[in-house]
């Protein structure tokens, strides 16, 4: 139920903060290092690699900090307030490359700034995704608040991704960084102020480490929501990453026209929302999830054989559709995941939960490095210095052949999660 009209405002707002930042370091780290710097496919798969252990290593670390914080501000608040500001200088520090720094010292300071910002987004989004299943209770309130909340993150995305190479064309990488981050930072930190989390007591139990870990490894459910999520991530982070390339070296277009098909994807995902939504209220959670990966699979074929600007720009929509109906579904079925847990043991560990299907989330970043190093090594693609003989068919490879295959794998095993009406309290099998 949710308790006033501010309320779904001032937490989904928040997503437009969290999007901005990391969205732009998804999208343009690698075109940006790459392409323009001349950094190497498998020294930038490597930093993909390390990146991803790392990831995997600090996202339970943070989910169990934030469930055991106890303060008179809650245990969520007080992480968001600090990250906020340092998610928007190391965003800024990876995009601001000094000049002189060649070799093994670009690829170390580009490790070290685009870890550092990862992490601090993984603080953010550990505490952030905690609330939602703790300030929304119920199937209806949280349809409702999280179509809000998606609706902010595409619009976060059409300005951090369609419109940052026309942004950057006019003011450069490094102050469309501090702009950005300035941004996310100011809107991070007024849904912190705003949204009203639970109280929690000094007294009340706090989740015991061992026993939190072992109950998740023991939920099957956990186990095949979290990997479908996790190749569904690696698909489109590579879409992200790799249209760019598929601009330039596949359509021979001008870099800004990635906007054209950022946007195409962006402006019918934001229209898709809503339908997407109205299907879940109408056939259920589970089922429309599962439509929305299929369909999602089968929306790269059309991008496969697009060789003009009008063509990839249409079959762009298709992916950008399914895209919405991805994101509409699935902090839901996490939500559901969170749910079962505490009706069976009676704690509130939304933190650890959130943030070990983080963990699966960013294990995408094993499938994207393999993805590069591929590449790499099957079409001579190395750099934007050295981009080899193919460097059409490398891009077009990247962009629709992974991702599409990722996707079927996720269909894959979203069928074989269900989530059937359970009474309170009742003994939850998994």
């Amino acid at each position: 139920m949710i308790k006033n009209r501010f309320e779904s405002f001032n937490y989904a707002v928040g997503m437009f903060g969290t999007s901005i930042p990391i969205n732009m370091l998804k999208t343009y780290a690698t075109i940006y290092y790459v392409d323009r710097l001349g950094l190497s496919f498998r020294d930038w798969s490597a930093i993909l690699l390390i990146y991803t252990f790392i990831d995997a290593i600090d996202n339970p670390i943070y989910g169990i900090l934030s469930d055991r914080t106890r303060t008179r501000w809650g245990r969520r608040r007080p992480w968001l307030v600090i990250a906020a500001p340092l998610l928007g200088l190391s965003l800024v520090a990876f995009f601001a490359f000094p000049d002189g720094i060649q070799g093994g010292g670009m690829f170390l300071y580009a490790l070290i700034f685009y870890i550092l910002t990862g992490t601090i987004d993984s603080v953010i989004n550990a505490n952030y995704g905690a609330l939602f299943p703790e300030l929304f209770q119920g199937d209806a309130a949280r349809a409702v608040t999280n179509a809000m909340r998606q609706a902010f993150q595409l619009v976060a995305m059409i300005i951090s991704i369609a419109l940052t190479p026309l942004v950057t064309g006019k003011i450069g990488f490094t102050n469309t960084a501090a702009l950005y981050g300035a941004a996310g930072a100011a809107v991070i930190l007024y849904t912190a102020l705003t949204a009203r989390e639970n109280a929690v007591r000094e007294d009340d139990e706090k989740p015991q480490v061992l026993k939190s870990l072992g109950d998740l490894f023991r939920n099957r459910k956990f186990w095949l929501a979290g990997i479908a999520n996790a190749f569904y991530s690696a698909a489109m982070a590579l879409v992200l990453a790799a249209l760019p390339f598929f601009v330039k070296y596949t359509l021979k277009l001008d870099d800004s026209q990635s906007t054209v098909l950022f946007a195409s994807v962006l402006i019918v995902a934001i229209a898709g929302v809503a339908i997407w939504a109205r299907l879940v209220k109408r056939f259920g959670l589970v089922p429309v999830w599962r439509g929305a990966l299929g369909f999602l699979s089968a929306a790269y074929l059309p991008l496969f054989f697009a060789d003009t600007l009008r063509t990839a720009a249409a079959a762009s929509a298709l992916v950008g559709f399914g895209f919405a109906g991805v994101i509409t579904t699935m902090d839901l079925i996490g939500a559901k995941v969170m749910d079962e847990d505490q009706a069976r043991y009676r704690v509130r560990r939304e933190g650890i939960i959130s943030n070990a299907l983080g963990f699966m989330n960013r294990l995408s970043g094993l499938f994207t490095s393999a993805a590069f190093l591929i590449v790499f090594h099957l079409f001579g693609f190395e750099s934007g210095l050295n981009p080899g003989a193919r460097p059409d068919e490398a891009s077009r490879f990247l962009l629709t052949a992974f991702p599409a295959l990722l996707m079927a794998i996720s269909f894959a095993f979203s069928l074989t999660v269900d989530f059937p009406s359970v009474r309170s309290g009742a003994s939850m099998e998994e």
